[in-house]
Parts: structure tokens; C-alpha cells; sequence
């Protein structure tokens, strides 16, 4: 293969797509440390933002997806779609890639379907158990499609597909060392139990809620809160961070030592989350967003839930939630079971396997 390869990546919106992205143009940068890589975004997405903090240049397209009513947005949908087919066959050009990869997104459809009309070899990463539209139309003409969920033949050639899991934060890996640094950085209580709750990058207005009407139950419980309420609902929910046992955080940033000092976790059911929480291995309650395309948080959830390996509450039975944690706070072995099992679902050499793919496809064409 070229030692001096060029690769376009593009995945954003939310940080679901973007890390994922992050962590593969990391892995080729150490394989290839001459590579050039250009990502391409969704303009006013936080891509923009994310990306240049990693390191990496971005351009950015017109672009964002179809809403479920009709709206002055849905009108414009058509001008967006034509005017980034337009951008981004510029920005092919003249970049001239060896490979065009899309992790998902709203970006990431005219970037891969203009790639794939030049001859550009593409690569999908597809993170959920349920794809959405723009990947299944991608798929026609990828080389490959990398997945994290069994079953996908529905929805892509079988003969494209490579189960490889999520690429996951590296620094995962060995929290299972990092518990007393994990309670000393978020300045924990030692013989208390810690529930950390994940509302995504965003946030969860119904997560935080929850918590919320909760905070009189985790102090009658003895357990104290990392509680991530996300960019969109910090101001409004920081007054908890008064609270002796509660502290309330916009945004993580040393995600591997709040997962280390945690014994319990409440989360969305995005697939980074899904990924990352299975190589984690805490006794996990799943809420899924069910306001996402297909209901795919749910169908996430379920894929774990089905093998014993978390708990899932919906968003329409949060009144049973104080008694699913009570219940699981009492059952030592349930803590053990949920945690042991989903231990087995984690697959924590995506982001290379994935690179590897990456490697055949370059090779294939030359």
C-alpha cells in the first residue's frame, strides 16, 4: 500500500458519529503518520468544532436531514442536497482521496455518493442495529460496510460485511485500574455508591428530569451522582451541583475515569454509548431516546438486553425506575450477572480491524 495516502472522512452531528471518526483517522495517522486526512462535516454541526480540537481539517456542506413533519426545512432539503453533491465533488477533486469513509451523518451521504461515482473506493461504518436510509442507499456501492450488530444482512450485501464492532476510546480499555484515580479527580465519597448518568453530548431532557425527581432517592439510598445533563441543559440544572452528593457536568471530558469510579450507569442507547459501555462492564440501565430515526436507540438497547447484559426503561415506564435501581441495588448477583455478561458482547479491536479494511480496499484498487 502507498505510505502517503489520502483519506476523506466524513461522519458528524452528534458525538456518536464523530469519535468513532476521530478514532480511525487516529489509527491511520499511526500507521501512516505521513497520511493526509480531510474530514468533511455538516456546517453549524458540533463536527466543526470537534474535529480541529483533534487535530484535524474539516470543510464543511450545507446539509442536514429530512424532518419527520413538513417544515420550511424539508423544502430546502432539495437546494442543500444539490448545493453539497456540488461542494463536495469540489472538494474531491481537488483533494484527489484514495478512500472516502463515512461513519454517519448527515454529511456523510453526498461525500461517499460523489466519492463512489469518481471510482473512489468507499467504506461505511455503520454503528447501530438498525441503519439509517442514508447508509443502506450508500451501501449499493460501498467495498465494504463495517458493523457492530449481528442480523444487518437485512439491510446491506452480505458479502460487504465485516462485523467489527465501534471504535471505542483507547483509554477504556484499562479503567479497571483507575478506580481510586477516578474518585479522587471527581472528589467522590469512598464508601458510597456512585451512579453516573449519560444523557449524550447534547443532552436528554427527559433523562435529566428523571434525575432530577430522583435526587431525594439516591440521597435516602446512600448514593451519590455524576450526573452529565449535556451543553443544551447545564444552565438549567447546575444549581444541583449544591448538592453534597450530586455534581452535574455540561460535558465529560476524562470519560474513562468517570466510567472507572462508577458502580452504576444510566445512559442513552446511542452506539458509541452501547459500545463503549459493554467494554466498561458496570450494571448499566438503558433509556433510550425513542425520538431518533427507526426508534434505533431501542433496538440498540435490546440487542444487549436480550443477552442479560443491562436493563432497559423506557421512556414511557420512567415511573418504574426508582424500583428497578432499588431492586438492583439489593441483588449483588444481578449486579455481577448484568455485568459479566455484557462484558462478552464488547469488541475492543474495532478501530483496528476496521483500518485494516481500510488497508484491503486502498490495495485492492491499486
Amino acid at each position: 500500500m502507498k505510505q502517503s495516502i489520502k483519506v476523506i472522512i466524513s461522519g458528524g452531528g452528534t458525538g456518536g458519529h464523530i469519535y468513532p471518526a476521530i478514532a480511525i483517522a487516529n489509527e491511520i495517522k499511526l500507521r501512516y503518520s505521513d497520511a493526509s486526512i480531510l474530514f468533511v462535516g455538516a456546517k453549524d454541526k458540533m463536527e466543526m468544532e470537534k474535529v480541529p480540537q483533534a487535530g484535524y481539517n474539516i470543510r464543511g456542506l450545507w446539509i442536514s436531514g429530512i424532518q419527520r413533519k413538513l417544515t420550511l426545512k424539508n423544502l430546502m432539503f432539495p437546494f442543500k442536497l444539490l448545493s453539497s453533491l456540488w461542494r463536495a465533488n469540489g472538494i474531491i477533486r481537488k483533494f484527489k482521496p484514495d478512500v472516502a469513509i463515512g461513519t454517519g451523518g448527515f454529511a456523510s451521504g453526498p461525500t461517499l455518493m460523489v466519492a463512489a461515482k469518481k471510482g473512489i473506493p468507499t467504506l461505511i461504518q455503520e454503528q447501530n442495529s438498525y441503519p439509517g436510509i442514508t447508509n443502506k442507499l450508500l451501501s449499493k456501492k460501498a467495498e465494504r460496510i463495517c458493523v457492530a450488530y449481528d442480523n444487518l444482512e437485512r439491510f446491506f450485501p452480505s458479502d460487504k460485511i465485516i462485523k467489527t464492532g465501534n471504535p471505542v476510546r483507547q483509554d477504556l480499555l484499562f479503567i479497571h485500574s483507575k478506580t481510586e484515580e477516578g474518585k479522587r479527580f471527581f472528589k467522590l465519597i469512598a464508601n458510597k455508591k456512585t451512579v453516573l448518568v449519560l444523557g449524550g453530548s447534547l443532552g436528554a431532557r427527559r433523562v435529566n428530569q428523571l434525575i432530577e425527581s430522583q435526587l431525594g432517592f439516591f440521597k435516602e439510598n446512600n448514593m451519590q451522582v455524576i450526573w452529565q445533563c449535556g451543553k443544551l441543559y447545564y444552565d438549567e440544572y447546575n444549581k444541583y451541583n449544591l448538592n453534597e452528593n450530586v455534581q452535574v457536568h455540561q460535558f465529560l471530558n476524562r470519560m474513562d475515569l468517570a466510567y472507572a469510579a462508577s458502580d452504576f450507569i444510566v445512559s442513552r442507547a446511542g452506539a458509541s454509548s452501547v459500545s463503549e459501555l459493554c467494554i466498561v462492564g458496570k450494571p448499566t440501565v438503558f433509556i433510550p431516546s425513542p425520538n431518533v430515526a427507526e426508534d434505533h436507540q431501542t433496538k440498540n438497547a435490546k440487542a444487549i438486553v436480550d443477552k442479560h447484559g443491562a436493563i432497559l426503561v423506557k421512556e414511557s415506564e420512567l415511573d418504574t425506575f426508582p424500583i428497578v435501581l432499588e431492586t438492583l441495588l439489593k441483588d449483588k448477583g444481578k449486579q455481577e450477572s448484568l455485568s459479566e455478561n455484557i462484558k462478552t458482547l464488547a469488541l475492543p479491536n474495532a478501530t483496528n480491524d476496521i483500518v485494516n479494511e481500510i488497508e484491503k480496499i486502498i490495495h485492492f484498487k491499486e
